[in-house]
């Protein structure tokens, strides 16, 4: 299964977290962000791994989920790569995180932050819709 997901992250306090060796240390307000993804090997298997506590630090991404939680999982099946399509409607929307998780492209962030988790839900499911791309809700 090939596809992009968005995970809905909730961080409780402010936080000040080193992320990898180039971007270095960012100060996360408290609240909700969303972070756009790919897996365009195995899908199940990435989700399953960014929800998983036991894992190498490796992405931009596994450095923040060490202080934040994972509350939704919203994600699409197809062969088709539309995270910098995610990305770029949820940056006309509200403010990303400069060169967070997005290395191998062209998108200022592939990080968003929202003040609460229904504005960042529905945020994605817009996202979603904007391209005409069906979006499903991974059980954890």
């Amino acid at each position: 299964m090939k596809g992009c997901y968005c995970l809905v992250i909730s961080l409780n306090d402010e936080k000040t977290i080193k992320i990898g060796k180039k971007l270095g240390k960012i100060t996360f307000k408290k609240g909700h962000y969303v972070y756009v993804g790919s897996a365009m090997n195995s899908l199940k298997a990435r989700i399953t791994r960014h929800l998983s506590d036991e894992k190498k630090l490796h992405w931009h991404i596994d450095y923040l989920l060490k202080s934040a939680e994972i509350t939704d999982v919203i994600y699409n099946e197809s062969n088709r790569k539309i995270e910098c399509d995610l990305s770029k409607y949820l940056a006309a929307k509200t403010t990303g995180v400069e060169g967070f998780g997005c290395s191998d492209c062209k998108c200022e962030s592939h990080l968003y932050y929202f003040k609460n988790r229904k504005e960042a839900i529905e945020s994605v499911e817009n996202a979603y819709n904007s391209i005409a791309m069906e979006c499903n809700y991974f059980r954890k």
